[in-house]
């Protein structure tokens, strides 16, 4: 699998809807198996960085990108979740993960 090279001038905006990708990637990769293919809302941009996937290969990961803080609700998470419908997660993902979501898929209206 190859990891998208132009992503270095897109920059989301909090609130914004996002899905995350299941890229096929074997080996070191920054994108939990439990929140691929969820959807999520960008929290707050971190700033742009060397890809760590490519870095963990011995390559320079350039050029930067842009990393994301993203909320999920944890009962779209996890199956029978039990706690408050507003518990989240937070976490940091890389744009090469995300995909925008259509305003028609289903949307945890708790998630802000």
């Amino acid at each position: 699998m190859t990891i998208p090279d132009d992503v270095s001038g897109k920059v989301r905006k909090p609130g914004s809807r996002v899905r995350i990708r299941d890229l096929p990637i074997d080996g070191h990769y920054r994108a939990p198996h439990y929140v691929r293919n969820q959807i999520g809302r960008i929290e707050r941009y971190c700033g742009a960085f060397p890809n760590p996937e490519r870095l963990a290969y011995g390559e320079d990961g350039l050029p930067a990108v842009p990393l994301y803080r993203v909320r999920f609700a944890q009962r779209e998470l996890w199956p029978g979740y039990q706690g408050s419908k507003h518990d989240t997660l937070e976490l940091e993902v890389y744009e090469h993960w995300l995909e925008d979501c259509p305003a028609d898929e289903k949307d945890n209206k708790d998630v802000t």
